[in-house]
């Protein structure tokens, strides 16, 4: 048992480019590092201001502005890291106001590989450690928990990204007798490797709930809890140690009349800072001694984490802190939050159990050891119930005693149990049943005359049924015999209608070829034309895109955000790929030339055999050559593993820069699906016209409901047709593959009118605004 306060260390956060630095000051010189901050007064407040100016705190460890995420990892992670792998359960939270970095400190950047945070390089490490270890066998889960408005979600789910928020299975916590906490609904996946695990994770913080908010733009508006399940057990050992390691990344209080956000961020806000304030009771329930009822009921967080504040665990906080003058109020508040938080003691024990399958075993041998010296001292193989014989001689003993006058008789069935449990049951059955010898006969006979006319009774039911059977197949043969017959004569009638079609005359080609019997070419043109073309799907129903879609979304991706990040892991990843190929290559010309060497040194050998064999009188002596061709396949071995190691290291960094490009491009996605979405419902609410700055209108008797406008040839000209007329030739308007024909009205402003099809609408007039923005970029609006 390990008994150690909770261990609490401090983060600042870099500021921004518009922030405004606070006062304080880092003094690393002392057993404990302490933080000073120091709020200088208002004049504004009077001349009388008695506000507390200085505020000291003492931390294990201060992190200021310049720390890297690998110093984090060593200084905080790695030590709870190395417990759990030992047995006992650690977790590591993060504590701080929106914006001040803890899902940066918990899961990482998205930008840098380097930007890793506590997650992926434990899970790094974790994996890294039991590779090495051959010694015990390892099994590995995961798990991730959201805690949305005080109701818990897996991320991990599949259906999560498909279904709503609301449709999902909540997470419920139970709890048994022993008071453990156990979450229903929650999923557990193995994770053989890293990036088996990584891939989880990936998923969960895909399926994370963030939102836009004045003091961050993808702040968390969730608890979620990450744990890894380790379990471990020697060859031939009965005892598990299993382990887990929760990592936690709550989300930030804010002050509501400080962001002045409203809405559905109120709420979120709202439950936010309930759960944390709950957690603060529960924190202060604990720093105090005579304190007999801790309130972990109170949110689902606190009862997830019960185990971790105040009980079997080894936990790490890290405060959070935003040093600039407009948030320096609320990071004195989470500074005084750690210090009562490094006043809770925890009882950390090594949590092992006995494998209960190998426990089955030992106790099964033991009962076989158990009948084996019962049959030695007794002489008699015992099973597990009496013979035929044994019972007739009981039935005859208990006879013998009933009969027997003697009250001093008794009944010896010997030092058996089953033959005891027997004689009582037998004697009970005659007390309550009393018969007499010949009434037993009498009832035998009885039963055995009930049980043949049961018999006879199941026997003529089952001759009537095979009768049943039998008449059910004779009348399907006797249908199928004549449907044969009926084929047969059409078929003798078919032949004969032939005969007499060849008989009579052909029809000639002038008639065939009259202009009543064919379609003309225009004809043809309107037949084609009136069949109406599937309207294109939209991208959630697995159909094609529009190409007015795909063209909005360039336009989009080329002006958001991220597209500077992706093109930046772009050419990181290609780099990345070709000093991957470059060592490959490397790898395979060592792994030659070490092939080569060791041919050579065979050659020698052989060599020198057969010099031998020609002369036995000459000894073998010692041989610089092979000697020196050994020495260096030595050096080829070292820098084979030198540039392996390096490849190695390599193929990781290049699999998380991928999951990196594919985080940000499903982001870039959802961005431009709800941009979209918005775009049509806003020119959906104005259904009777949408403006153009060209000088053509189209009316609404000239466009099909499921035809589209194609995005590429949205011109001015039409193709000629030798029977168009030349007045209505000048006003038609070429869309593409169909030709909508248009007459100008004397107003300036082009109108598209909406064809009724709600999917087909709203790609159009999507296509449209986008088609605009590209023109007036291009500076080409009004031309």
């Amino acid at each position: 048992m390990v008994k150690e306060t909770i261990r609490v260390y401090a983060r600042v956060k870099p500021l921004g480019r518009r922030q405004q630095a606070g006062s304080y000051s880092v003094d690393n010189e002392e057993a404990l590092p302490s933080l000073e901050i120091t709020v200088p007064r208002d004049l504004g407040d009077g001349f009388i201001n008695n506000k507390r100016e200085s505020y000291k705190f003492k931390f294990q460890k201060i992190f200021d502005q310049e720390a890297k995420q690998d110093v984090i990892f060593d200084s905080i992670a790695k030590p709870v890291a190395e417990c759990v792998l030992a047995g006992y359960n650690g977790t590591i939270f993060a504590y701080g106001q929106t914006g001040s970095g803890k899902t940066f400190t918990i899961t990482g950047g998205a930008e840098r590989y380097s930007d890793r945070g506590i997650i992926p390089r434990t899970l790094s490490y974790i994996f890294d450690q039991l590779q090495k270890d051959s010694s015990k066998v390892y099994t590995t889960h995961v798990s991730y928990l959201e805690i949305y408005n005080e109701c818990g979600y897996d991320l991990l789910d599949p259906r999560h990204e498909a279904s709503r928020m609301e449709d999902l299975p909540k997470v419920t916590i139970m709890e048994d007798s022993d008071q453990n906490i156990h979450l229903k609904n929650l999923s557990l996946q193995q994770a053989t490797n890293e990036e088996e695990a990584l891939n989880l994770l990936f998923l969960g913080d895909t399926n994370r709930m963030i939102a836009e908010t004045p003091m961050n733009q993808a702040s968390s508006r969730s608890h979620c809890i990450f744990t890894i399940h380790i379990s471990s057990k020697e060859p031939g050992s009965a005892v598990i140690r299993r382990s887990k390691l929760h990592l936690v990344d709550l989300a930030g209080s804010e002050r509501v009349a400080k962001t002045g956000i409203g809405g559905h961020l109120l709420t979120e806000a709202k439950y936010i800072n309930l759960s944390l304030h709950y957690l603060e009771q529960v924190i202060i329930a604990l720093a105090e001694k005579n304190r007999s009822h801790i309130p972990y009921r109170n949110s689902m967080m606190t009862s997830v984490l019960r185990d971790s504040l105040g009980g079997n665990c080894m936990t790490t906080m890290i405060a959070m802190l935003a040093m600039d003058k407009r948030n320096i109020d609320e990071s004195i508040s989470t500074c005084r939050f750690a210090q009562r938080v490094a006043l809770i003691k925890n009882e950390a024990v090594l949590n092992e159990e006995i494998d209960p399958r190998l426990m089955i075993v030992q106790l099964k041998k033991e009962i076989q050891d158990l009948k084996d010296e019962l049959a030695l001292v007794t002489g008699k193989q015992r099973t597990s119930e009496l013979s035929q014989e044994e019972l007739l001689q009981l039935d005859e003993l208990i006879e013998t005693f009933l009969k027997d006058n003697d009250p001093d008789s008794s009944l010896d069935v010997g030092a058996d149990m089953r033959k005891i449990k027997y004689s009582f049951v037998h004697m009970k059955q005659i007390i309550n049943h009393p018969m007499t010898s010949g009434e037993k006969l009498l009832s035998q006979d009885l039963s055995e005359e009930k049980n043949s006319n049961e018999e006879l009774e199941k026997l003529k039911g089952l001759l009537q049924q095979r009768d049943n059977e039998i008449n059910i197949l004779v009348t399907m043969l006797k249908k199928e015999k004549k449907k044969a017959q009926d084929a047969l004569s059409q078929l003798n009638a078919a032949s004969v209608g032939s005969t007499a079609l060849e008989q009579s005359p052909s029809m000639s080609l002038e008639e065939s070829q009259s202009p009543s019997k064919c379609f003309s070419l225009k004809e043809a043109k309107v037949l084609t034309s009136s069949v109406p073309r599937l309207p294109f799907l939209p991208r959630a129903t697995g159909g094609k895109i529009s190409l007015g879609y795909q063209e909005a979304f360039e336009v989009f991706k080329r002006d958001h955000a991220d597209s500077i990040t992706i093109e930046d892991n772009k050419q990181l990843l290609k780099q990345r790929f070709d000093e991957a190929k470059c060592l490959g290559e490397k790898l395979n010309e060592v792994r030659n030339k070490i092939n080569h060497l060791k041919g050579k040194i065979i050659q020698r050998q052989i060599q020198r055999a057969a010099l031998a064999v020609s002369n036995p009188s000459e000894e073998l002596r010692f041989d610089p050559v092979e000697e020196n061709l050994r020495m260096q396949i030595e050096e080829e071995k070292k820098s084979y593993k030198t540039v392996y190691s390096h490849f190695k290291g390599l193929k990781v960094e290049i699999e998380h820069l991928q999951l990196l490009m594919e985080k940000v491009k499903m982001k870039l996605q959802k961005d431009f699906e709800i941009w979209w979405s918005e775009e049509a419902k806003k020119l959906q609410e104005k259904p009777e016209m949408v403006t153009s700055p060209n000088t053509v209108t189209v009316y609404p008797q000239f466009i099909r409901s499921s035809q589209h406008l194609s995005p590429i040839s949205f011109s001015d000209s039409s193709r000629d047709s030798p029977n168009e007329d030349p007045a209505v030739k000048k006003n038609s308007v070429t869309f593409g593959s169909p030709t909508l024909k248009t007459r100008t009205p004397p107003s300036s402003s082009t109108s598209i009118p909406l064809t009724g099809d709600s999917q087909a609408d709203a790609d159009i007039l999507a296509f449209i605004k986008a088609r605009q923005n590209i023109l007036q970029k291009k500076g080409l609006g009004n031309k």
